[in-house]
C-alpha cells in the first residue's frame, strides 16, 4: 500500500469481508481510531465521528514483504529472540506468548529459534466494533501452550498505543503466568516498558514536528 488512498480500499474490503473495526485495525497496523476513520472514508459504518486528525496522528506499518516470505520471516524471528535473549540475565525461559493475529507467525518463528513452546493471545480489540472495549475481553486458545506458573517473551508486530501490549502482560499475570520482556518489529510510541516489562524492538518511530 503507497497512500491513504490504498488504505481506505483495504479498510473497505476488510469490512465487506465482515471483520470488525478492532480486526480492521489490526490488519492494517492502525489504531482503532484510525481504522474508524478509514472505515468512513471507505463507506462503512464508523463507530464513532472521524476527525481528520485521527488518520494523521498514526503511523501505517506494512511489513507484509517480511510476512509473505518465510525465509525472510525466520531472519526477523532470529533477530527478535536475539533481542529478547539479551533481556533475560541469563534465565531459560521456554515459552512464547504471540499476540494475535499478526504477532502469532513472527511468535512461532521466536520460539523455533529459542527451542521454546507456544501460546497465543487473542486481544479483546478483534471484538470490538463501538462502545467500551474494556467490557470484552481477550482469550488463550486451547491449541497452544498453557500460561500457568510459566515465566514467558511476549511477541508483537506493533505497539501503536500500547492498550494491546499492556491487556496481554495484565491477562498473563491473571493466568498465573510471568511475562519476563516483550518483543515487537516496530513501537511507534517509543516505550521502554510497559507494566513494568521491559519492551524491545527492531525499529522505533519518532514523531519530529513543531506546534504552530
Amino acid at each position: 500500500m503507497k497512500n491513504v488512498d490504498d488504505l481506505i480500499g483495504s479498510a473497505n474490503e476488510l469490512t465487506d469481508q465482515g471483520l470488525s473495526n478492532g480486526e480492521i485495525a489490526d490488519e492494517l497496523n492502525v489504531s482503532r481510531e484510525t481504522a474508524s476513520w478509514l472505515v468512513e472514508r471507505g463507506g462503512g459504518t464508523a463507530t464513532r465521528e472521524p476527525t481528520p486528525s485521527d488518520a494523521l496522528e498514526d503511523i501505517h506499518v506494512d511489513w507484509s514483504a517480511l510476512g509473505r516470505d518465510s525465509t525472510r520471516l525466520s531472519y526477523v524471528g532470529r533477530a527478535m529472540a536475539d533481542l529478547l535473549g539479551g533481556t533475560d540475565d541469563g534465565e531459560d525461559i521456554d515459552l512464547v506468548v504471540g499476540i494475535e493475529k499478526a504477532g502469532t507467525p513472527l511468535a512461532t518463528t521466536v520460539a523455533f529459534e529459542l527451542d521454546a513452546d507456544l501460546a497465543t493471545y487473542a486481544p479483546r480489540k478483534h471484538q470490538w466494533e463501538e462502545g467500551d472495549i474494556d467490557d470484552l475481553s481477550g482469550t488463550f486458545s486451547r491449541n497452544f501452550a498453557g500460561i500457568r506458573d510459566r515465566e514467558c517473551y511476549v511477541v508483537d508486530d506493533t505497539i501503536t498505543s500500547g492498550t494491546t501490549m499492556t491487556e496481554t502482560i495484565d491477562a498473563i499475570t491473571e493466568e498465573g503466568g510471568t511475562p519476563i520482556s516483550c518483543a515487537v518489529l516496530v513501537d511507534k510510541r517509543g516505550v521502554g516498558e510497559l507494566e513494568g516489562v521491559p519492551v524491545e524492538s527492531l525499529l522505533q518511530v519518532i514523531r519530529v514536528g513543531q506546534e504552530g
